[in-house]
């Protein structure tokens, strides 16, 4: 693993904790590196604390895996001419090369995401994609595996991609051990959202459309057509809607649906009987509805999601 001079801790922390626990559970299935360059074996973190790197090997050996950890330093490194051309050789010693988070610029700088799908934190997939026009950059996934390299959305999701890949490598069983050691679901699939949708909705600036947010929220079962709420707002539906879209950022409706399916979310978390019942539940006319709405909103299934995060299992 590369940590540079301004990591985030649990890009460089996550992953070693993952292939550590493997390694319990498999006797020598991981022996982990952390590598750095730095003359004095220690490097300093985005949060202040100092850890322990060995120096570039020179030259890179053969290895199964090349992790490159993000964080503030890891953008301002991918200037550095010489740390890539050690990451351009790394890679090529190694089976397979992975970065977390904004570990993807130092990858990017190396051209190794170039005619590659590939994601970071969300927060940075557009200056990525505007500073590499040759990578195609998805901002909604955890982690994207295209051929021989594997890219992770931010801080977290490192954990999550690496227990994808000693799944790839040691099975489901492992991975799972190791999940419910470190007490983090198993797993948030590659292609699901990076965040809850609910986090993107903005609130409205007047008073009353504030109000019938929260209202709303209290009430997913009812009738939360443009009608209703426009009456319920007092205002024409027309005048509504439109002042709604300007201040709330969508629609009425796609914001109604935004909190359908995070409340469906939560009930499929605590064990829902059945999916009729979530529906029911949440304001859905039917489970089929609630199902595409979820898989087009999560990017997986609900039943698939009830098996990946229920809280009893």
């Amino acid at each position: 693993m590369l940590a540079v001079e301004g990591c985030h801790a649990l890009d460089v922390l996550g992953p070693v904790e993952v292939f550590t626990q493997a390694s319990r559970e498999v006797p020598d299935a991981y022996r982990v590196e952390v590598v750095g360059p730095t003359e004095t074996d220690v490097i300093k973190m985005e949060n202040g604390l100092r850890l322990g790197v060995a120096p570039l090997p020179e030259p890179p050996p053969r290895h199964e895996t090349f992790v490159v950890a993000g964080g503030e330093g890891a953008r301002a490194a991918a200037e550095d001419e010489a740390l890539i051309g050690w990451i351009i050789r790394a890679s090529r010693h190694a089976r397979r090369t992975v970065s977390v988070c904004t570990g993807a610029y130092l990858l990017a700088a190396a051209g190794l995401l170039d005619d590659r799908k590939a994601t970071t934190h969300w927060a940075f997939c557009d200056d990525l994609a505007r500073s590499y026009a040759r990578i195609h950059v998805e901002a909604d996934p955890v982690f994207i595996h295209d051929g021989d390299v594997w890219t992770s959305a931010g801080i977290s999701a490192g954990i999550d991609l690496a227990l994808a890949l000693v799944e790839e490598d040691l099975g489901p069983r492992v991975a799972l051990a190791i999940a419910q050691n470190l007490v983090v679901f198993l797993k948030r699939p590659g292609g699901q959202s990076q965040f809850s949708n609910a986090l993107s909705v903005q609130q409205a600036a007047r008073p009353e459309l504030r109000e019938l947010q929260a209202w709303i929220g209290g009430h997913l079962d009812e009738d939360l057509t443009v009608p209703a709420l426009a009456e319920r707002a007092l205002m024409s539906e027309r005048s509504f809607a439109r002042a709604f879209h300007r201040e709330v950022g969508q629609t009425p409706a796609a914001y109604v649906e935004t909190l359908r399916i995070e409340s469906a979310r939560d009930l499929l978390e605590d064990g829902a009987p059945s999916l009729e019942a979530v529906a029911q539940a949440t304001g859905f006319a039917s489970a089929e509805v609630l199902r595409r709405a979820f898989h087009r909103r999560v990017g997986i299934s609900p039943a698939e999601y009830r098996e990946r995060f229920r809280v009893n299992v």
